[in-house]
């Protein structure tokens, strides 16, 4: 029996939700879902030019765990460019550093260490939803 995986650690969220393929008219969707934490490994990898060690240190995974998931990353990113297919940011075994909110009024992104946020700080507006629950499968 295999145990069980542990959470990847994600520091800041996608500020996307995804991209779309720009040309192509009259195609299905056919999409490429890219987990959280592969965002995560792209987003220190090649963003922020980590070295391996670094960025699994700030995932909180071993190093060749983080070097499948950057591989599968960039299968999926190859696969979505060469046949002109979406790309989805959603799932994934994550946590987040801090509890992270989105405004579903002005779509902003924003951080707080309580517990509870009744509005948001730009747009003061009630309606927002927890990331966790933004990025769900």
């Amino acid at each position: 029996m295999p145990r069980r995986k542990r959470n990847r650690r994600i520091q800041v969220p996608p500020v996307i939700k995804g991209m779309s393929v720009y040309g192509i008219r009259g195609r299905k969707s056919n999409e490429v879902i890219l987990r959280l934490e592969e965002y995560e490994a792209i987003r220190l990898l090649d963003y922020q030019n980590l070295t391996q060690e670094e960025a699994a240190v700030y995932m909180d995974v071993s190093r060749p765990t983080l070097t499948r998931i950057y591989e599968e990353a960039r299968n999926k990113v190859a696969t979505a460019f060469v046949e002109g297919r979406d790309l989805i940011f959603r799932g994934g075994d994550v946590y987040f550093d801090k509890n992270w909110y989105h405004c579903n009024s002005c779509k902003a992104s924003f951080s707080d260490y309580s517990e509870i946020v009744n509005q948001c700080p730009v747009c003061s507006s009630g309606e927002i939803t927890s990331l966790n629950e933004y990025f769900a499968d």
